[in-house]
């Protein structure tokens, strides 16, 4: 599997960061927005994250608090 990283990432560690997450939400239940052959939540996760299904923020520390 070759994995293409969108523009919208700074580095491939933001890449997984979001991915992982998202692997996250899928075992706990949360519906695909691909359809896919595959069961494996990383697996979804990683094409999902991939073709930008997948919004994200990025959140800095001043804005957690």
């Amino acid at each position: 599997m070759i994995i293409t990283i969108p523009d919208q990432f700074d580095s491939k560690f933001r890449f997984i960061l979001v991915a992982a997450e998202r692997a996250k939400q899928l075992q706990s239940g949360a519906s695909a927005k691909i359809e896919t052959k595959t069961t494996k939540a990383a697996h979804v996760a990683l094409e999902e994250v991939e073709k930008n299904l997948i919004p994200y923020k990025i959140v800095e520390e001043d804005e957690e608090k």
